[in-house]
């Protein structure tokens, strides 16, 4: 699914009302009307009413004007509360508000919180409407407006907000102050960024997008695309595979991995290589583990480190890049461990090694500090696949900082450094140097287990191996994480899952996808 920001989809409407033509009144009426006929069908049940509609100053109000008319023409129950003035109401919304004032629906102009709260007491609604504020909000939300949002996150009243819930930014899904908690949305035209990704997507409840009239020809181009990746996406992400290849024909990953104490990241990640579709996987680890992990890697090829400590140190380096020149991918980092040796390790695979390189767990946290030398390297992008306390120690910014505005903070960071950078979480973000961020949309707290991130960086890697992008590995191995966590919790519950069962479950995530770029 495409997703626009705030500034794009104003370009969109703008095209439509001064170079296609159609009056900013038509798309209003549009969109009210679309929005008011779903409301229409899934709220039956609580006909009459009563139902109260909070408008805004803006065409975000207007649209709820149009929602407030057709409802009460139909027999509902509706008072519509204004959070302004009349006379600062003007131009579309104005007419709307107009129109409906004239069908002596009943209308309030509030000014004052004590008046708002008031209403809301004397109403209490069944359904509440939220056309506030719309997806043009940049700044902090205060007083009149915030007292609102609370109040309607305080009612049990089913709530439904206009096109983005108010409070939350249409074009990075920040959360400005505060913001409605809706159970449904109803986006006009195209879903939003702030849809999509969080935290603002934990406000919007179910999602549907509603045409309004907009043509798609001659729509402006986007400066940089966004998407919600979901089937279709992820489908036409998947490499091809030959009915006559072989092993050497799906890529060659090499992992480099492991420190005592911690070899099952190394184990993790090496076998999630192989059920990514990787031909071959070896795993390069401390001679002192070799044993331990080959003895639970029947399908694995294990290299030994030279000398005899357990941890990777700078001397190994060249015989890893040397390694490298015949693999297709190459991750570093899972278990490492961050002795000094190892991290200085670390950055010297990442100036000699030219082979594509995924960088996870202990590989990003020898780069803390050091970030210069991924503008350094040429070819293509390095992936970092760091979790928010791993982003906090590369960017410096708190964990606070990076989930409250997640999705500026990635796509900043990725073009800033050159970098395919893939922000984990639930609605994972994956930014590439061009600007171009695409949404994760599967997966559930099911991942929430030791190891999954070392089978995530696997998956990323083996995909790598066979062929695909930076960016198209990133995502297509975010989307079978997710997926493959999705068909384990449907079978067996969302708690006390370990990573190693994800990973059974990755070949049949694949298998899902490809039936459906089939279809």
């Amino acid at each position: 699914m495409k997703l626009v920001t705030a500034e794009q989809m104003q370009a969109i409407d703008q095209n439509a009302i001064n170079l296609l033509g159609i009056p900013g009144a038509v798309l209003m009426e549009n969109a009210g009307r679309a929005a008011a006929e779903e409301i229409l069908s899934d709220a039956h049940e609580l006909f009459p009413g009563p139902v109260l509609v909070l408008a805004g100053r803006g065409n975000n109000g207007g649209d709820g004007y149009v929602i407030a008319r057709i409802l009460a023409d139909r027999g509902w129950q509706v008072l519509t509360l204004v959070l302004a003035p009349e006379e600062r109401i003007s131009g579309d919304a104005g007419l709307m508000l107009n129109i409906l004032r004239k069908t002596g629906a009943e209308v309030r102009f509030i000014e004052d919180e004590k008046t708002l709260a008031e209403e809301f007491e004397h109403c209490g609604p069944l359904l509440l409407i939220d056309a506030l504020l719309g997806t043009g909000l940049s700044s902090a939300v205060t007083g009149l407006y915030a007292r609102a949002i609370k109040l309607i996150n305080q009612d049990p009243a089913q709530v439904v907000a206009v096109d983005i819930p108010s409070g939350v930014s249409g074009s990075d899904g920040r959360v400005l102050g505060d913001a409605v908690k809706a159970d449904l949305t109803l986006c006009f035209d195209s879903a939003k960024i702030g849809h999509g990704s969080r935290p603002g997507a934990d406000y919007v409840g179910e999602l549907r997008r509603l045409d309004i009239g907009i043509p798609q020809a001659g729509r402006p181009e986007a400066d940089f695309e966004c998407r919600l990746i979901e089937p279709p996406e992820a489908a036409g992400l998947l490499p091809q595979r030959s009915s006559t290849g072989h092993k050497g024909s799906f890529g060659h990953l090499g992992v480099v991995a492991g420190s005592r104490g911690m070899t099952g990241a190394a184990v993790l990640c090496s076998e999630a290589g192989l059920r990514s579709g990787a031909g071959l996987v070896t795993l390069v680890c401390p001679g002192s583990l070799q044993a331990v992990v080959a003895s639970q890697l029947t399908e694995v090829m294990t290299r030994a480190l030279e000398g005899d400590r357990d941890y990777l140190v700078g001397e190994n380096c060249s015989s890893i890049s040397a390694f490298a020149a015949s693999w297709q991918a190459l991750i570093v980092g899972p278990g490492l461990g961050q002795n000094g040796q190892t991290v200085e390790a670390v950055r010297q695979l990442v100036r000699d090694c030219s082979c594509p390189l995924v960088f996870d767990a202990d590989g990003l946290n020898a780069l803390a500090g050091a970030l210069d030398l991924l503008q350094k390297r040429t070819g293509p992008p390095i992936i970092l696949t760091p979790h928010p306390g791993e982003f906090s120690r590369l960017t410096g910014k708190s964990v606070a900082e990076i989930e409250a505005d997640r999705f500026r903070l990635a796509r900043q960071f990725a073009c800033e450094h050159r970098v395919v950078l893939l922000l984990k979480g639930a609605r994972t973000l994956i930014a590439d140097p061009t600007g171009r961020v695409w949404i994760n949309s599967s997966g559930n707290v099911a991942l929430a287990t030791a190891g999954s991130g070392d089978l995530l960086s696997g998956l990323i890697g083996g995909l790598l191996a066979q062929g695909l992008s930076s960016f198209a590995a990133a995502s297509l191995g975010a989307w079978l994480h997710g997926a493959a966590a999705d068909l384990l919790a449907d079978e067996k519950g969302w708690a006390g899952l370990l990573a190693g069962e994800l990973a059974k479950y990755v070949p049949a995530a694949r298998h899902q996808l490809e039936g459906a770029h089939i279809c």
